[in-house]
């Protein structure tokens, strides 16, 4: 007969590893000295309670960050990594503090400020109160990571289709997430002794403790070998340790509402068992991990590999014979953490394991070897690294985080190790405000409209991500983005108009306002027999309908037919339409519009670089691309300076090419055309252009219909007014780029993807 063990075996592929992933991490908010904060919750962060992304857990003073559930662990840690950050940019002077047990606290309890979740959350508010009172406010300050994970749903189908017992879909996978629970308990010390990394407690942590414990440096104590003191005696956990029925969820719900029918506990929410089954809407979805320490050699508490030894683990619980979890099992597992908690480090160790005691390393790479026969022959190729990790933990404690973490806290003391570690994540935090972690593939202006709707408690949902196509839903209210500013709030006819340079120039000619005089092509052949006429003028050559400059060419004085042709050829590479247009005299500014106001006006200076004397332009360009902000495919606020035939041209146009050596403080331009996807520089402007000219740039917003544009205007001089003849409007941008504004070569942030959310409701 085909039991649930047979078909687990039989079905080891590596599409076992499979699932959803989700991260819930607790950091306590902390003074530049290492105290514990006592303001509250940054209002910045919006209403707690219905945050679905940054909210509070026991304390006003410890944030909680949750992801949602994702397809790998790389979404999940990218996520809660961008969590991180955007917590972090908005603390101003705070700090968070990277560790799970806690900072120094104050003498007097009552500074320990109850989180305040406002008359909708009353219930929130007794439930922590019920907490202080029967635990005490400093032990709810431990904090940690809960790692949430569930099977692929269509993985579980197709091995239900293989079960021949006479049971309904959803008690088959009751049974699988039953069964990865009770061996979880069983072999949980294995978690604590390999990844524990909380080895000591502040001196101002809970007297009753503090009191009984040796020295671990002068400002924290231990026992003596503790890998986890989150986990020991003194650590979270219930009063009375818990002992539950896991045979069936039925059984398991019961025996809970024993627990507090019999005051154990005041509700469920106050299992604080290592592991716990998860419902949504009144079915099993996943298990949640809860004796996870924060790595505070990490920024954001948790690497990489140790979010793959969690999901092997959970894995190898999963494929583990092993039946009902007796009461006897039960407590003797909660005796085994207890013991790896607090002596795990001590090459005496003992735990029992199948009713025999064994020494701690010995049982670890026992379960090791077992985990690497399981899944080792089969697992993803990324899993590689994190099989050599998880040899490297079982061979030798000295490598094991707590006993690093440890080793430095006494080369340093408590507080200042874990502050200089505080210091360090916020400084690596605020150097990547433009990014989210693990969508790094999307355009940057998508990227920051995320960013914000993390702020703000708006949940997203990606689409098509190869379309930087996403959904932004808030308390019922829907909408479509697309590459960040094609919403809703425009409609079709505007976005073509916009589209179609042609058509972008009769509209806004017709209310006045003056665009460069030129004549559309629809043949090359046409188009290069009239360079007679064109001959010794400036002139720009740009497809009809292209965006971000591709295709533009610019010719200053137009001698060389040869040039002539081959900018044509250029043109029609990206459309079957072009146009041949005056060059406008002066300087190019971008101006963006969002319901007809001015939000952001870059200068953007063409692709350029200054010389040393001594380096030659192809070299110049070369380093000046090493900035860290310059990127390619609008993943970074800048763009990388392309070493291609357009720029090859424009130098020739000068008399220079790529070899040539500049004198010192030399600017050499690389383009003429002024786009930041070219290589550009962009300059803020927002507060230094007279209003005569945003007026002109809403006029023109509003002749098209168009609520969100950017729209490129040449100024002859910014110190005068606008006048007939002193400016032009160049283009409309229908998707303009938000980045170039939030993230400007020098200047002020103008924070267009919040005003984007703003103009969609949010």
């Amino acid at each position: 007969m085909h039991t649930i063990q047979n078909i687990l075996k039989d079905n080891r592929t590596e599409r076992i590893f499979e699932g959803n992933f989700g991260l819930e991490k607790e950091n306590v908010r902390i003074t530049k000295d290492g105290k514990m904060a006592t303001t509250s919750h940054p209002a910045v962060f919006g209403n707690k309670l219905t945050h679905p992304y940054i909210t509070t857990d026991f304390s006003e003073s410890q944030v909680e960050m949750i992801t949602p559930p994702l397809p790998s662990i790389k979404e999940a840690l990218g996520f809660l990594e961008t969590i991180h950050d955007v917590v972090t940019e908005n603390l101003g002077d705070e700090l968070l503090w990277p560790q799970s047990t806690p900072p120094e606290l104050p003498e007097n309890e009552d500074e320990i400020k109850i989180a305040d979740f406002g008359e909708a959350g009353k219930e929130n508010e007794e439930y922590r109160n019920h907490l202080a009172t029967k635990y005490g406010k400093k032990k709810q300050l431990l904090s940690g990571i809960h790692y949430n994970f569930s099977l692929e749903d269509k993985n579980i189908q197709f091995l239900y289709q293989q079960y021949e017992g006479d049971v309904t879909y959803e008690e088959f996978r009751e049974e699988l997430y039953l069964k990865i629970t009770r061996n979880f308990l069983r072999y949980r010390w294995y978690l604590i002794a390999l990844l524990g990394n909380s080895p000591a407690l502040h001196n101002t942590y809970l007297k009753c403790c503090i009191d009984q414990l040796p020295k671990a440096t002068k400002d924290s104590h231990h026992f003596d070998h503790a890998i986890s003191m989150r986990s020991t005696v003194c650590g979270y956990k219930n009063i009375d340790d818990l002992v539950l029925d896991y045979s069936s969820m039925k059984n398991y719900k019961n025996s809970i509402n024993v627990a507090i029918e019999e005051g154990v506990l005041n509700s469920y929410k106050e299992n604080y068992t290592p592991i716990r089954l998860k419902e949504v809407n009144g079915k099993l979805k996943y298990v949640e991990v809860r004796l996870l320490d924060l790595d505070p050699h990490e920024k954001i508490g948790i690497s990489e590999d140790t979010a793959k030894i969690i999901h092997l683990f959970l894995l190898f619980c999963l494929y583990k014979e092993g039946k009902e979890i007796t009461k006897e099992e039960q407590v003797q597992a909660t005796m085994n953490q207890e013991i790896v908690a607090s002596e795990g480090l001590s090459e005496d160790a003992q735990i029992v394991v199948e009713d025999h005691k064994v020494k701690l390393n010995d049982a670890i790479q026992s379960l090791t070897a077992e985990i690497l026969d399981m899944f080792v022959a089969f697992a993803p190729k990324d899993y590689a690294s994190t099989f050599r990790k998880l040899m490297m933990l079982s061979e030798d404690r000295k490598v094991r985080p707590s006993c690093q973490t440890l080793k430095e806290i006494q080369g340093k003391e408590y507080i200042q190790w874990h502050l200089e570690k505080a210091i360090e994540y916020k400084e690596a935090s605020e150097g990547v405000q433009f990014k989210f972690h693990g969508l790094e593939d999307m355009e940057l202006s998508t990227q920051l409209v995320l960013r914000e709707s993390i702020l703000r408690g708006v949940n997203f949902e990606i689409m098509d991500r190869t379309e930087n196509f996403i959904k932004l839903d808030r308390l019922g209210k829907e909408e479509y983005v697309m590459q960040a500013t094609r919403t809703s709030l425009d409609n079709y006819v505007s976005v073509l108009m916009m589209e179609n340079k042609v058509m972008t120039k009769k509209v806004i000619e017709n209310v006045g306002i003056r665009t460069p005089k030129g004549e559309q092509y629809t043949s090359v052949e046409k188009a290069k027999s009239d360079f007679v006429f064109y001959e010794g003028q400036s002139i720009v050559i740009k497809p009809k309908s292209t965006n971000f400059g591709l295709g533009i060419s610019i010719l200053k004085e137009n001698q060389d037919k040869a040039l002539f042709d081959r900018a044509i050829e250029i043109a029609f590479e990206h459309e079957n339409s072009i146009l041949i247009e005056e060059f406008v005299t002066g300087k190019e500014y971008r101006i963006f519009i969002i319901n007809d106001e001015v939000v952001g006006i870059l200068h953007r200076v063409p692709a350029n670089v200054k010389g040393d004397g001594k380096s030659t332009v192809r070299e110049l360009v070369i380093e000046k691309n090493k900035d860290p902000l310059r990127g390619k495919g609008y993943k970074t606020p800048l763009e990388k300076i392309a070493l291609g035939e357009a720029e090859e041209m424009f130098l020739k146009t000068q008399g220079y090419d790529f070899d040539f050596v500049p004198l010192k403080d030399q600017i050499i331009y690389l383009r003429e055309n002024s786009n930041i996807s070219t290589g550009g520089d962009s300059i803020d402007y927002t507060d230094d252009i007279p209003d005569s000219y945003k007026k002109i740039a809403v006029e023109a917003a509003k002749a098209l219909d168009v609520k969100i544009t950017g729209l490129d205007m040449m100024i002859d001089d910014i110190n005068e007014e606008a006048t007939d003849d002193n400016y032009a409007i160049i283009e409309m941008n229908f998707n303009p780029a938000i980045h170039i504004h939030c993230y400007p070569y020098k200047g002020e942030n103008r924070r267009l993807n919040a005003k984007v959310l703003d103009a969609l409701g949010y």
